[in-house]
């Protein structure tokens, strides 16, 4: 009786269709387990639910918050990094600025406006050539070495106010230039 009870029970789980394929041989048992396996897991299985219209705007909110949160914080990594950069150029002023002695004004144009730093004659004739830059610092200027001035360039070229090192000297337009070469200017000339 528990012999046609287990076959009665395995009838049951399949369709007649089955059956008789089975019987026909046209299938063998082990793939009709398989499908009734698969069907079984179709029907209990969790199928996702098609997205209802307020879960796809839900979903279409989230992603424009999280990309708006994505702008905002690449937007205060560039500040940071800005600031950063402006905090390591006023450091390398100040680690590397010489201290102005003399009687000397040296002339320079800061946005349109005439100002002048005092030197000794080392240091003008060192500004001249380019060896040395003036830079913008704290509330006036800083006289800096070559060296200090291309790292200062690398992170807040504005600071630099007096270049004649570099051919886009903010000081001059250097346009004039080989104009004037032609004419000779007296070594004892200082302005």
């Amino acid at each position: 009786m528990t012999a046609v009870s287990s076959v009665h029970g395995s009838i049951h789980m399949r369709n007649p269709l089955q059956e008789q394929l089975l019987k026909a041989g046209l299938v063998k048992k082990s793939k009709l387990a398989e499908v009734a396996r698969e069907q079984a897991k179709q029907r209990h299985g969790k199928a996702p639910p098609a997205p209802s219209a307020e879960q796809a705007e839900a979903e279409r909110v989230r992603q424009e918050k999280a990309e708006r949160d994505r702008a905002l914080a690449a937007e205060r990594n560039a500040q940071a990094r800005l600031h950063e950069q402006r905090a390591q150029a006023r450091q390398i002023v100040e680690q590397n600025k010489l201290k102005l002695v003399g009687e000397i004004a040296y002339g320079f144009t800061d946005e349109g406006v005439i100002k002048n730093v005092l030197v000794d004659e080392t240091v003008r004739r060192q500004l001249a050539s380019g060896a040395l830059v003036v830079v913008r610092h704290d509330q006036g200027y800083a006289v800096i070495p070559r060296a200090a001035a291309d790292k200062v360039y690398a992170r807040e070229a504005a600071m630099v106010v007096l270049d004649h090192g570099k051919p886009g000297d903010p000081g001059s337009d250097g346009a004039d230039d080989d104009y004037y070469s032609q004419f000779k200017v007296p070594d004892d000339l200082v302005w």
